[in-house]
């Protein structure tokens, strides 16, 4: 229609504005980050309740994965050159006599590890040899070696109870920590390391934890008791907690949000064992304090 006052333009209809998609919090897609949790806990329980030593092979393939994850990513974003292969063999071999042999050869395969980090790493030109053995050193400690903790748990008679009261504890901790600092989250608990995290959040990560620990300790764990389910489930949290922030820290460090890309909503393998690998030492010298091992 023509504008009822001279000089002045009629104005033009423009189209509804589209909805924007919603995005997901922290960029993540939940529904396909709860199809590939849901996959992965049915093939841990399978494995488990199956044949034991399936479980070991899981969690073998998943240390080597990480493994892969975690120097890839020194080598792209620090050009940090680990050896690989001596890294893979040393880490089967310390989940492998963890779980056969105990804790002194794991302890064993560790050294045996570094050394031959070392030794294979003089193939290379001298330039920043420390370093990069030193990030060989630091990898094969931080995934295998804690991994092997794991094969340790699983080794016991009641193992796949144990394992999962562990998995349980830590799931709960991340969970309670999400859902209480979704809501509740006022007070940050690290913000130049990991923003989203608040200190309610951490609480509420440790109670869910706790009260996880209680129940499943005296339900499932031969001779366990609640009040031991309490200390373990308030320990596994912050741990978890720790292990969340440190792999903040290097991933921070490298520049990157994931360590990797194979699991969808999840990022990387490394970014779904960071509050697991330093949980399982702790949940495992506790069980063999409270129940043996």
């Amino acid at each position: 229609m023509p504008s009822s006052h001279p000089g002045q333009e009629t104005p033009v209809a423009q189209p509804d504005p589209q909805p924007q998609p919603r995005k997901q919090r922290g960029g993540r897609n939940l529904q396909a980050a709860i199809g590939v949790g849901v996959g992965l806990g049915a093939v841990i329980i399978a494995s488990l309740f199956v044949v034991k030593a399936l479980f070991l092979v899981v969690v073998m393939a998943a240390v080597a994965v990480g493994i892969w994850e975690l120097t890839s990513r020194l080598s792209e974003r620090k050009q940090i050159k680990v050896p690989l292969v001596p890294l893979l063999a040393g880490g089967i071999a310390m989940i492998a006599t963890g779980y056969w042999a105990g804790v002194q050869w794991a302890a064993a395969s560790l050294a045996l590890t570094g050394l031959a980090v070392m030794v294979s790493r003089m193939a290379e030109p001298p330039e920043n040899y420390l370093r990069d053995i030193t990030a060989g050193v630091f990898t094969a400690f931080y995934v295998p070696f804690l991994a092997t903790f794991v094969a340790m748990m699983l080794a016991a008679d009641d193992g796949p109870q144990r394992i999962v009261l562990f998995l349980i504890v830590t799931i709960c901790s991340d969970t309670g920590a999400y859902a209480v600092g979704y809501k509740f989250g006022r007070n940050k608990l690290a913000p130049t390391i990991s923003p989203g995290k608040t200190r309610e959040g951490l609480a509420g990560g440790v109670g869910l934890s706790m009260l996880a620990g209680a129940l499943l300790m005296q339900l499932i764990i031969d001779n366990g008791s609640w009040w031991q389910g309490l200390i373990l489930g308030g320990c596994a949290a912050v741990t978890a907690t720790l292990g969340d922030l440190g792999e903040s820290m290097i991933k921070r460090d490298l520049g990157i949000k994931d360590m990797g890309t194979l699991l969808p909503g999840h990022g990387g393998i490394m970014d779904r064992l960071d509050s697991l690998l330093p949980t399982a030492p702790v949940v495992w010298l506790l069980l063999a304090a409270f129940v043996g091992s």
